[in-house]
């Protein structure tokens, strides 16, 4: 259960950062608010557009949640907002239910997003935040590259003048452009390129420009030079408020189920996206991160920007890089960032309806393609299959599917893979190699080593409990398939993680085996948490104290001390130090070094 005095220092309105703030701080934060102001305007228009709403959500969005989730969030830097990725999913949950920009839809949005923000702040309380950024990385890459394509393919009829309907997967809205094809307008691609291509342009020369502002520009100013308006090129309707107004989301209780599952995935990808940008300026500015806070700070700005006209949000890296860039100090940046904004839009709210939709869906494209990480989806394709397994089959459900099953998708299989490794740790055979006159224990079939013909080591790295037991059994198995005779055993424990009653119990019958086959089994436990571990467990029942090591080497030594003389008179491979103080064949002179020891409990 949640800690009271937690809860209360979690929600309490008077924050641990207040006292950083001076009067040098609140310059940099205003400036760096002023930059960030700039980007967002015509950011909040188009993740608007993307998430099926009218242009003034995106604004409100951007002035409501980074605000809240500044002041309770946890990221001394983090600028929250719109996203494409929520923008994404809350398009491709609600456009099945109502169509996008109607009144429906928007009370629909503006509920789902308290309910995304309920869910995100239950998870705060629960202390959930160790949990949800476990879930794989590549389950972000693969579901934001299916976002994109989502994104790219409802922004093609906008980009070539055609009107078809929305909703459906990637592979249906294309279909409906092919179908509509005679409806394309020239200049409705003129348009879509232009500011398309202001943006790539302006990135190319400096990322200081304000690209999205200029690809704005340039739109708006092509559009009157060629007479858009007059050859039929739909337009952007004017605001109708410049300040949000509150009130309750109008929604039936029997549609709350519905919206749910779009809720909890708004609300875990709103988590995902925040967590990763706030842990990535905390390490990178040295600074303290508490996930479970950050956690709070997002459900919170969430609910709240449900009853101001605003739909979910969520850390924006980009936004969060350029107030790094810019000097921000204090979260006091973020507050700033909405009040510029909304001093902005008084300048420019008389020529929204000046921005032809073409020019907008050029700079969503962009957006969209921006969203597809290539560097990170051949990293993991080139170092690790599981991931890949991930990232495609939450790729694939994105596509395939409705795009917020991706995220279930992706959790389950990242789960999936996880309980795998778990319940497959790497067990290897030791044998002694010499390394600058000290002994050093490499794995036997790697490194193709000859083993004692009396003692067999192994090697445990990973947790020995119900679920990895018939894999750990059956390696032993294997091992001494591959390496017959030793009647001595020497397990080393020093990489276990969790042990469980099941585990002991396998530790009990292999112990019981050796025994049986006339010779001993020796454990090497070098952390007493474990030793108090198996004693709760009872192993020593079966175990003497004795064969407890806190080292390799001590347990060598027993090891060998309990040899047979007749054996080791014959053996020519005298793998151990140890050795030297046994018979020897004729010739063979004994080891002189003596082990290294190892530390001890």
């Amino acid at each position: 259960m949640p800690n009271k005095h937690q809860l209360i220092a979690n929600f309490s309105p008077r924050r641990p950062w207040f006292s950083l703030v001076n009067r040098e701080t609140v310059r940099a934060d205003a400036l760096a608010g002023l930059t960030n102001a700039a980007i967002v305007l015509p950011q909040g228009v188009a993740f608007a557009v993307i998430a099926g709403l009218p242009p003034e959500y995106g604004l409100y969005t951007a002035m409501i949640t980074p605000v809240i989730a500044a002041i309770w969030g946890m990221s001394m830097i983090m600028v929250s907002g719109p996203t494409t990725a929520i923008s994404a999913v809350m398009f491709a949950t609600l456009a099945e239910l109502a169509p996008p920009g109607t009144p429906v839809y928007i009370q629909f949005a503006l509920t789902l997003t308290i309910m995304a923000g309920l869910f995100q702040l239950l998870a705060g309380v629960f202390r959930l935040g160790g949990l949800i950024s476990f879930i794989s990385h590549s389950v972000m890459v693969g579901f934001t590259a299916a976002a994109a394509l989502l994104i790219g393919a409802s922004q093609l009829g906008g980009a070539l003048g055609i009107s078809v309907e929305s909703g459906g997967g990637v592979i249906e809205r294309i279909a409906r452009v092919v179908e509509h094809w005679e409806g394309f307008h020239p200049l409705a691609l003129l348009l879509a390129t232009c500011s398309l291509a202001t943006i790539v342009i302006t990135q190319k020369l400096s990322r200081q420009i304000p690209a999205y502002l200029m690809a704005l520009v340039v739109g708006v100013a092509v559009g009157e030079i060629v007479g858009a308006r007059e050859a039929g090129i739909e337009m952007f309707d004017k605001l109708p408020s410049l300040v949000p107004s509150f009130g309750a989301p109008t929604v039936a209780l029997t549609d709350l189920p519905a919206l749910l599952p779009g809720a909890v995935s708004v609300g875990f990808v709103g988590l995902l996206e925040a967590i990763s940008i706030g842990r990535a300026f905390a390490m990178r500015r040295r600074e303290r991160y508490d996930a479970n806070q950050e956690i709070i700070g997002q459900g919170l700005s969430n609910v709240v920007a449900g009853f101001f006209q605003a739909y979910a949000g969520s850390g924006s890296f980009t936004r969060s890089a350029m107030n790094a860039e810019s000097g921000a100090r204090t979260p006091l940046s973020a507050v700033f960032a909405a009040a510029w904004l909304l001093a902005l839009l008084f300048v420019v709210a008389p020529f929204v309806d000046h921005i032809p939709k073409p020019a907008m869906a050029g700079i969503i494209v962009y957006v969209a393609w921006r969203l597809i990480s290539f560097g990170e989806i051949r990293h993991i394709v080139r170092s690790s299959r599981s991931e890949t397994l991930i990232l495609f089959l939450t790729f694939l459900a994105g596509i395939t599917t409705e795009l917020e099953n991706a995220i279930f998708v992706g959790v389950i299989a990242s789960l999936a893979v996880f309980l795998f490794r778990s319940s497959h740790p790497h067990i290897a055979v030791l044998a002694p190699i010499e390394r600058h006159g000290h002994r050093q224990l490499r794995g036997a079939l790697f490194h193709d080593l000859k083993q004692c013909p009396q003692v067999s080591i192994l090697r445990l790295d990973g947790p020995l409990f119900f679920g990895s037991v018939d894999h750990v059994e059956s390696e032993f198995r294997r091992f001494e398939a591959l390496f017959p005779g030793p009647r001595f055993k020497i397990l080393v424990l020093k990489g276990l993680g969790k042990i469980d009653l099941s585990g002991v119990g396998l530790l009990a019958d292999e112990i019981a085996k050796a025994r049986k086959a006339g010779g001993e089994y020796h454990l090497v436990v070098p952390f007493k948490e474990t030793v108090d571990a198996l004693e709760r467990m009872n192993l020593f029942e079966d175990l003497e104290r004795v064969n407890l090591h806190p080292n390799k080497s001590e347990a060598i030594q027993a090891a060998t001390d309990q040899f047979d003389d007749e054996t080791c008179r014959h053996c020519t491979i005298r793998a151990f130090i140890e050795c030297g103080g046994k018979p020897a064949p004729p010739g063979v002179a004994p080891k002189k070094d003596a082990p290294k020891r190892e530390g001890s409990w």
